[in-house]
């Protein structure tokens, strides 16, 4: 003790020693100092001066403190005065602490040098960091806390090397998640800190992480702390969960797998009053949007972006996304980044942009999200990225989506433009944006309708009857003729280049859009006459695209105008700019820096609104055309000729293809049909055979019972008849019975009566035996009449045959009528007792039986009615028919004798005019040669008064 006063500063006299000196002297303490009292001292000792005296305690101290982690577990103290001490040698953050009051150029780069030196010192033995794992499951406060703080730093150092070390470690990444769980807040704040290093770029650590149960842990402490509302701790989780889940496809499975992205939806949940917001909870959302984005992130494979779209649908994540979106009071980058959220949650995803599509603002009155959307992005006083996210969003809404692209197209379309103004339409918005002063807007807006027009050949020719009203007294213009008139004015470069894109769009794949195109004899003269110019490098762009547009309308040319063939196209270009240097101005777009920007990514990202030139899918399709249409231009007349035959070959062979997928889909849909017919009928097959089984088992039950009954019930049949019991089955007597006992009782009469008769027969043959004996007694009266007792003898013997065979036969009735006789005992015996359920059974069964007959009759019954009922309103139709027809023919016979009869009647009037002219012009031949003619009138007037005079003189008379 005496010398840490002399190295900590006490009084001694003469000179007072260097740090390096106390340094030394400490680390020769630490080593070999024998009682663990002196080295806990020297390790506190070398902790004070670590943080003044960094390289020092770094060179001469670091191996005796990793021996102390080594030698000296037991005492829980000296071990964390050892690892704060390392700690301050290999961390940067402290040194950067002390030289950030200090602005000295290179400090940063020689501090990072430094611990990056240290750490690489401390890890080559790869046994200390497997050490520090083990102290890190330590549960001592002052073990554990500065072990997660040296791995920490040592991961900030040495990433890579550190997390190939902690991986091929037993159990060294499973250690650290224990970190999650302790019950200590800073332990496991700083856990988190430590598995945020971990996880960095590393999939292999990122996946055992999560299969550590990460997810479930992480997302509880961002419930408990509050979700957006939490403080820095909910930022540390959030950083955690993309670094497991960015670029990782196993974990965002398995995250959407284990309905974590139900446990979102809270994290978005915000109030009415949205003023006042805190730095940390606008960091926090943010963090949470983008945690969004990469689930549903368009580089992620399709089907695992798509089934996480589903599932953000149905559990209400977008609805709730769409709420923030239309709420008011929300800070401007939040609402551009939730912006850019709902934009990939509906891209591509049909069920989420018919959703999307149907959200209104909250204004008065209520407008379609997408309009109040538009409305942000052609306003010049937005802020620049909320103006790039709107046209994401716009373009994700359209993307795969003929529906949406359809509905875009008709607020355009003259049918369906609101007359009475009060409302503004997507299409409105567009064209407005299109041909107005900012050229900002006019590229948003030409890009937007491009995505409208995207792969969808029916739209492109409906968008050629879209006609605008330029000036009062001019005639309307069409929307491709006002887009080439702009384009020759000479605006600006953004805006020449947003209009080359949409109309290199349109044009494409749709041959009649390019005659249209051609028609307007000004568009090719212009695109050759920019082409030909050498012009400056700010031009260079719109030459390259003016030269995709002209190739675009040689490629789809389909020759129906004249001067305008491709052969002739092909011609003008060879003289007035020349074949290669088309092909070179051509190349100038995909050379572009613009370009290659723009190629790499869907979402529209630009530093500055000049450099907002190129859209991500108008590069693919310069990518697909620039090699076609080169090729085009050097092909011959006959070369495109037959380039023509085999185009229509395959467009033949594609309709063949298209015919025969829609019989496929259909045949599915019958396949899809009949599957669902043979499971409705395999259930009620199922439902039957259960119900059968049932039944058979209840009525095998029901014989068990019977048969038990029945010998129960013989045993018992002396006892009922001693009695003579009245036997009732159910509670109820049974007539069956009585009229069994009197058909007994009649049975019993003829046998007795029977036997009687039998009796008298015996007497009979008694009497007939005993006669021969009374003659032999009187043999003299038999001899004197021997012949008449002859036949008398024969006689007797014939009787008495048959007697015999009569009896014979009453014999066989006698034992017959006994045999029935016995067998209706039984009957009656068994009839008599009660049968219990099996009876009812029976009944139940019959009743049963009876009723679905008289329902199946029923039923033949009206099926054969409405058969009937079908013939004969099939007769009344066909004799309907043959009537019409007959009425039909008679019509047209009818029609046919008009039709003659005016013809004659026409002849007719023709013949008398003739006439007449003929009687006119004798009239005037004979009146020239002075021969008396009276015209019409006055003969008629002639003749009416002779017709008077004959009358008076008549009178007269």
């Amino acid at each position: 003790m005496n010398f840490l006063r002399g190295v900590m500063g006490g009084p001694s006299a003469g000179p007072q020693p260097s740090g390096a000196d106390t340094i030394q002297k400490l680390c020769d303490r630490v080593a070999s100092s024998t009682l663990l009292d002196d080295r806990r001292d020297a390790v506190r000792a070398l902790k004070s001066l670590s943080k003044k005296y960094r390289l020092e305690v770094g060179i001469q101290a670091m191996e005796h403190l990793i021996r102390v982690l080594q030698t000296d577990r037991s005492d829980s103290e000296i071990i964390g005065y050892a690892l704060d001490t390392l700690y301050n040698v290999i961390s940067n953050d402290l040194e950067e602490e002390e030289q950030g009051k200090h602005l000295v150029e290179n400090v940063p780069k020689q501090v990072d040098d430094l611990g990056s030196q240290f750490t690489e010192i401390f890890i080559k033995q790869q046994e200390n960091v497997t050490l520090l794992l083990t102290l890190v499951e330590e549960f001592d406060f002052h073990v554990r806390w500065p072990g997660v703080k040296l791995l920490t730093s040592l991961l900030k150092q040495q990433g890579p090397q550190v997390q190939q070390i902690i991986l091929v470690s037993p159990m060294g990444v499973s250690r650290l998640m224990d970190l999650l769980a302790d019950s200590r807040e800073v332990i496991r704040n700083d856990g988190v800190l430590l598995l945020q290093q971990l996880t960095k770029s590393n999939a292999a650590i990122q996946k055992i992480v999560a299969f550590e149960n990460a997810f479930e842990r992480l997302l509880d402490i961002v419930t408990e702390e509050g979700n957006s509302d939490g403080g820095i701790v909910v930022e540390d989780c959030l950083l955690l969960l993309q670094n497991l889940l960015k670029n990782n496809n196993s974990n965002q499975n398995f995250f959407k797998e284990g309905s974590y992205i139900q446990r979102m939806k809270p994290w978005f949940e915000v109030g009415d009053d949205n003023c006042g917001w805190s730095a940390q909870k606008v960091t926090n959302l943010h963090l949470m949007l983008q945690l969004v984005r990469v689930l549903v992130s368009p580089t992620n494979p399709p089907g695992a972006t798509s089934s996480c779209q589903k599932a953000m649908f149905h559990c209400g994540l977008l609805q709730q996304l769409c709420t923030i979106l239309m709420a008011t009071g929300v800070p401007a980058d939040i609402l551009t980044e939730t912006i850019n959220t709902v934009s990939e949650v509906i891209r591509g995803c049909q069920m989420n942009q018919d959703y999307f599509a149907s959200v209104n603002a909250p204004s008065n009155p209520p407008r379609p999200a997408i309009v109040v959307l538009l409305m942000s992005m052609v306003n010049e006083r937005q802020p620049f990225v909320l103006r790039c996210a709107v046209l994401y969003c716009f373009q994700c809404f359209l993307y795969k989506n003929q529906k949406g692209q359809g509905e875009i197209v008709s607020t355009l379309l003259p049918s369906t433009i609101d007359a009475t103004g009060n409302s503004v339409s997507a299409g409105q918005l567009l064209c407005g944006g299109l041909f107005s002063t900012d050229s900002l807007s006019n590229w948003c807006a030409a890009v937007a309708l491009a995505h409208a027009l995207q792969e969808n050949a029916t739209l492109k020719e409906q968008l050629l009857r879209v006609q605008l009203a330029t000036s009062i007294g001019n005639p309307p213009v069409s929307l491709l003729q006002q887009c080439t008139n702009i384009l020759s004015q000479g605006s600006k470069v953004q805006t020449r280049v947003g209009l080359l894109m949409l109309l290199c769009t349109w044009l494409s794949n749709c041959s009649i859009a390019v005659t249209h195109f051609l028609h307007n004899p000004a568009n090719v003269p212009f695109l050759t006459g920019q082409i030909a110019e050498n012009l400056g490098e700010e031009e260079q762009l719109v030459q390259g695209l003016c030269a995709l547009l002209l190739g675009i309308s040689i490629y789809y040319n389909d020759n129906s105008l004249e001067n305008y063939r491709k052969e002739k196209l092909k011609q003008l270009i060879e003289k007035r700019i020349g074949r290669e240097n088309f092909i070179e101005k051509l190349g100038f777009i995909s050379k572009h820096e613009l370009y290659s920007r723009a190629a790499q990514k869907p979402q529209p990202s630009f530093s500055s609104p000049d450099h907002m030139m190129f859209d991500h899918e108008f590069t693919k399709l310069v990518k697909e055309l620039e090699g076609v249409i080169s090729k085009a231009i050097y092909k011959s007349s006959e070369e495109d000729k037959k380039e023509e035959e085999v185009k229509k070959t395959l467009e033949q062979h594609d309709n063949i293809v298209t015919h025969y997928k829609k019989v496929i889909r259909e045949q599915d849909q019958e396949l899809e049909e009949l599957k669902q017919r043979i499971n409705t009928l395999a259930s009620q097959n199922e439902q039957l055979q259960a119900t059968v089984t049932q039944q058979v088992s209840q009525i095998q039950q029901h014989k068990d019972q019977y048969n038990l009954l029945k010998v129960q019930l013989g045993k018992d049949t002396q006892h009922h008849n001693s009695h003579g019991d009245t036997f009732q089955m159910n509670g109820i007597q049974t007539e069956d019975v009585s009229k069994l006992k009197e058909e007994l009782e009649e049975w019993k009469n003829k046998h007795e009566l029977l036997q009687g008769q039998l009796r008298e027969k015996e007497s009979v043959i008694e009497k007939l035996k005993a006669s021969p004996l009374e003659v032999g007694t009187t043999e003299q009266s038999s001899q004197t009449s021997k012949p008449g007792s002859l036949e008398h003898n024969n006689d007797l013997q014939k009787e008495l045959e048959m007697l015999r065979s009569q009896l014979q036969l009453q014999s066989a009735e006698i034992s017959k009528l006994q045999m029935e006789n016995q067998k209706l005992q039984i009957m009656s015996a068994t009839a008599e007792p009660p049968l219990g359920d099996s009876g009812a059974a029976a009944a139940n069964k019959s009743e049963s039986e009876g009723r679905l007959e008289q329902e199946i009759r029923e039923l033949k019954s009206e099926v054969k009615a409405l058969s009937e009922e079908k013939e004969s309103l099939k007769q009344h139709l066909d004799s309907a028919s043959s009537t019409v027809a007959i009425l039909q023919d008679e019509k047209s016979k009818l029609q046919q004798e008009v039709a003659e009869s005016k013809k004659e009647q026409d002849d007719l009037l023709v013949l008398l005019a003739d006439q007449d002219q003929k009687l006119s012009a004798l009239k005037i031949k004979l009146k020239d040669l002075g021969v008396p003619v009276e015209d019409e009138d006055d003969i008629e007037s002639g003749d009416q008064g002779d017709e008077d005079e004959e009358g008076d003189e008549e009178e007269q008379d």
